[in-house]
């Protein structure tokens, strides 16, 4: 991330700066609340001044949270603050929250909301399904509903459609304050989110590509980011890759030195390790676990098959998930092909699902999303572009039809069941070429996986309409790739060229 300035070399605001520079006796003797319910959750660090008891440090050391000078132990700041009013949120924030159900602040929610209240940059690692979402968006909307004006929150996503749902938790919980927002998504017309950029909404959304195209496109944009208070990385992990780091040299070229920057992940990886060495006195450090951790209530197995039956096993299993009491799965394939390939074999077997990867065209991928979320299909086949940030209740079993090449990657995607407490499944296809695959995985996340093994002569009675229904799903993706229809990579290059013809012979109409 080299040229690249994430956190502010002046974390304060200049109000406060002011403030401190006409009274700084008044300030340091009167700390604002939010200040001392941070410096509270601190003081429970320190020794235990009787008895010679070990420390709330150590102890917090030794459980791997708050690895950070000033980061409170998980432990120690779920015992300081058992309701939303006591982390410092307002009345009517904690009227909201109780209606969304949100009686009780989760861990990530208790470890981070009064470090941001109290002003402070924050990088904050914790479990899928943990509320982290909240833990950001509730403390800006406190202070947005103080001082609401123009682009006060700028939250970068990986992917669209996390995107919009975090779009639609901010609309939740920003309930009755007239909250303007704008998701800024690659897909959609550019012309029509630029417009709704210029007319200032107080939240912007935004995948770092889309955005820095708009940038580019129109310089005069860059003015609505002017004043911008807090800037979000959420799945700062992934947004730190290379593959990221010329959109955000772009996108935070835009934004203000003075401004807070949340940085929210579930997995601690090297950028962020760096990150957080590197801003020691500045950034405020909540780390629930170390390492790579799922669910604890999650059941963790793999089925062990040769590769050729995959999709036999595969159809054994979907057809049974009402009898295995599995309201919906979501089924991760490795490739946009293999994908598009499952979706049209389990059309052919009479299976209902919806398919979501990147070939698909922006409307028809939140169309699949809707679809599912809505019950009306209770099977989602996806690639990894929904194995981060998606909150699906209903989603009681996450197959690995293909595994993930990274380990991180089996995290984010199993984190898709197994959310705010509740139990899961993961199952995974392990075959003779996935071995060494597995063991790392396991490994790395510390647990072994249990074999399932269903009765191989049940599953195998199905072989015959499998395979005659893969042979169908063929021919069909080929004859949609030669139309340039459908959601394979050919057909959508196809449909590509299609486009461009049609625009030249436009131009050319226009021209003559």
């Amino acid at each position: 991330m080299d040229g690249v300035t994430l956190f502010s070399s002046k974390p304060k605001a200049k109000k406060r700066r002011v403030e401190a520079a006409a009274s700084a006796e008044r300030i340091a003797a009167r700390p604002n609340a939010d200040e001392q319910r941070l410096a509270a959750a601190q003081a429970e660090l320190e020794p235990a001044a009787h008895g010679g008891a070990r420390s709330a440090r150590g102890a917090g050391a030794q459980q791997g949270a708050g690895a950070h000078q000033g980061a409170a132990p998980a432990s120690v700041v779920a015992e300081a603050a058992s309701s939303f009013r006591q982390l410092g949120l307002s009345e009517w924030l904690d009227r909201v929250c109780s209606g969304l159900g949100m009686t009780t602040p989760t861990e990530v929610q208790r470890g981070t909301i009064p470090a941001v209240l109290a002003g402070r940059n924050v990088i904050g690692v914790a479990h899928t399904g943990s509320g982290k979402t909240a833990a950001f968006a509730l403390p800006i909307l406190q202070r947005l509903a103080k001082d609401p004006y123009g682009v006060f929150v700028l939250v970068l996503t990986p992917t669209r459609e996390l995107a919009f749902q975090l779009a639609d938790q901010f609309r939740a919980l920003g309930a009755g304050m007239s909250l303007k927002d704008c998701v800024v998504v690659g897909g959609l017309d550019m012309q029509q989110q630029a417009k709704e950029l210029a007319r200032r909404p107080h939240v912007v959304i935004a995948t770092p590509g889309r955005l820095r195209g708009l940038l580019e496109l129109d310089g005069d944009l860059a003015r609505a980011f002017a004043r911008t208070r807090f800037l979000v990385l959420d799945e700062a992990d992934r947004l730190l890759e290379p593959s990221f780091e010329s959109e955000l040299a772009v996108v935070l070229s835009t934004l203000p030195e003075e401004r807070q920057t949340l940085l929210f992940s579930a997995t601690m990886t090297k950028t962020l390790v760096e990150l957080h060495k590197e801003l020691l006195q500045d950034a405020y450090h909540f780390q629930a676990y170390e390492g790579l951790q799922t669910a604890k209530k999650l059941r963790q197995e793999y089925l062990f098959i040769p590769a050729k039956v995959k999709e036999v096993y595969l159809a054994f299993l979907l057809e049974r998930l009402e009898e295995m009491k599995c309201r919906s799965a979501i089924i991760f394939t490795g490739t946009c092909k293999g994908c598009h390939l499952l979706s049209v074999l389990l059309e052919e077997l009479g299976i209902a699902a919806a398919a979501l990867h990147s070939h698909k065209p922006q409307r028809a991928r939140l169309a699949a999303l809707d679809r599912f979320k809505g019950g009306a299909v209770p099977i989602l086949l996806a690639t990894d572009v929904a194995s981060r940030g998606l909150d699906i209740p209903t989603v009681d079993l996450v197959v690995n039809f293909d595994l993930p090449m990274l380990a991180r990657d089996y995290v984010h995607r199993v984190g898709r069941t197994a959310r705010a407490g509740r139990g899961g499944w993961s199952l995974s296809f392990v075959t003779q070429y996935d071995i060494e695959l597995v063991q790392e995985i396991e490994g790395l996340v510390g647990q072994q996986f249990e074999e399932y093994e269903p009765e191989e002569a049940e599953v195998l009675k199905g072989i015959t309409k499998v395979y005659s229904a893969k042979r169908a799903a063929a021919l069909r993706v080929a004859e949609e790739a030669a139309r340039g229809v459908g959601g394979g990579a050919a057909a959508a290059t196809a449909a590509a060229r299609k486009k461009k013809q049609r625009q030249q012979k436009q131009q050319q109409a226009s021209a003559a």
